[in-house]
């Protein structure tokens, strides 16, 4: 089978990281899980104490990966990270120590589960600012946290944005001061102090750096920079941070040389993806390898090959055929064998979907 290799350490190393600098900046921060969709293996193999001991909290944005989350560590503080369905309120309150909210009726509920539980469920209240992803509008914000705050089981200990996620909003410094703004709007009106101004993401990182960033922004949410060593703004390292951490390998099942162009009636019946071809190569060929992975396992689009004379062909839902030209190395001699592996870079993407399929292989390594 196909295989997804994980650089353990160097995503241990990542995450620690991240909580000096932060740290530095006096910025609380909750690493997000989601791209390893609650799988425990990884859950034991990275989030040792060593690793989590100055994490605010791990969060997901899936149900079942915050009970993962603590089936593996029960005292690990942990946070959902999308608005709730009303209808698992009590799994919410019984999963997660905090989560972001939008809805006051799903608050509600929250509200009515925790009394149940006999807990305090603590939220982070998300406010709209351009993405037209989860937020209570800002015309709305007061209003809504007046409400809010008369809940005996639900404790407000923050307001919240999401940018760079749907439509791809920079978060500038103009869109975080206004969440700056309303944490003092809040903060005189009702007397109530907010802990947390969870601003920050992956793709914020680089306003730290540039000393962009308002100083009430005090949480971050971090998934791809802890994982992929990049922030997705620029799509660049950030800092020191490992960028190599994964690596996909799949095994050749078929090598052949064929021809370039396809032969007989083209038509809409295909279910695969292809490359395009130039009818001027009608009689050439090339070898082409067949690989065990396909569609269903991951976007084709989200892979780099690591030989940069491997080029995409065509797949199917459990194949990939690739170009390998000659398939000789600069010494004349066969550069692949049937059984031999093809390496690829995935990026966060290709990880959470292999991650998810049941036909890949992963190995920490």
């Amino acid at each position: 089978m196909a295989e997804l290799i994980i650089q353990a350490e160097k995503i241990k190393s990542n995450i620690k990281y991240l909580s000096d600098y932060f740290d530095s900046h006096g910025i609380h921060w909750s690493l997000i899980t989601k791209v390893f969709s609650g799988d425990k293996e990884f859950l034991r193999n990275i989030l040792t104490s060593d690793v989590i001991d100055k994490i605010n909290s791990v969060g997901d944005s899936r149900l079942t990966s915050l009970k993962n989350l603590k089936a593996v560590n029960p005292d690990m503080r942990t946070i959902y990270i999308k608005p709730p369905a009303e209808t698992y309120a009590d799994d919410v309150v019984k999963y997660a120590d905090i989560s972001l909210n939008s809805s006051f009726s799903t608050i509600q509920s929250l509200n009515e589960a925790a009394g149940r539980a006999g807990k305090i469920h603590q939220i982070i209240i998300m406010i709209e600012l351009g993405e037209l992803r989860e937020g209570v509008n800002r015309d709305d914000v007061m209003t809504f946290y007046e409400k809010v705050f008369n809940l005996p089981y639900i404790d407000v200990i923050g307001i919240g944005s999401n940018l760079g996620c749907m439509y791809g909003i920079e978060p500038t410094y103009d869109k975080l001061l206004q969440l700056s703004i309303y944490k003092e709007l809040i903060s005189e009106k009702f007397r109530k102090k907010l802990k947390y101004v969870s601003g920050g993401t992956s793709i914020t990182l680089p306003l730290i750096e540039q000393g962009s960033m308002p100083k009430d922004i005090n949480h971050f949410r971090i998934g791809e920079a802890a994982f992929f060593g990049v922030s997705p703004l620029y799509n660049k390292q950030f800092k020191e941070l490992n960028t190599d951490t994964f690596e996909f390998e799949a095994n050749i099942i078929e090598l052949e040389k064929k021809k370039i162009v396809p032969e007989g009636v083209l038509s809409d019946a295909n279910i695969g993806h292809t490359a395009d071809f130039d009818e001027h190569d009608v009689d050439e060929t090339t070898v082409k390898a067949i690989l065990d992975f396909g569609m269903l396992d991951v976007d084709k689009d989200d892979l780099v090959a690591m030989d940069p004379e491997v080029n995409f062909v065509g797949i199917t839902s459990d194949m990939m055929v690739v170009d390998i030209g000659l398939n000789k190395t600069s010494e004349g001699l066969k550069k692949y064998r049937v059984g031999d592996k093809i390496n690829f870079k995935p990026n966060y993407m290709a990880v959470a979907r292999l991650l998810n399929s049941k036909f890949i292989d992963k190995r920490f390594v």
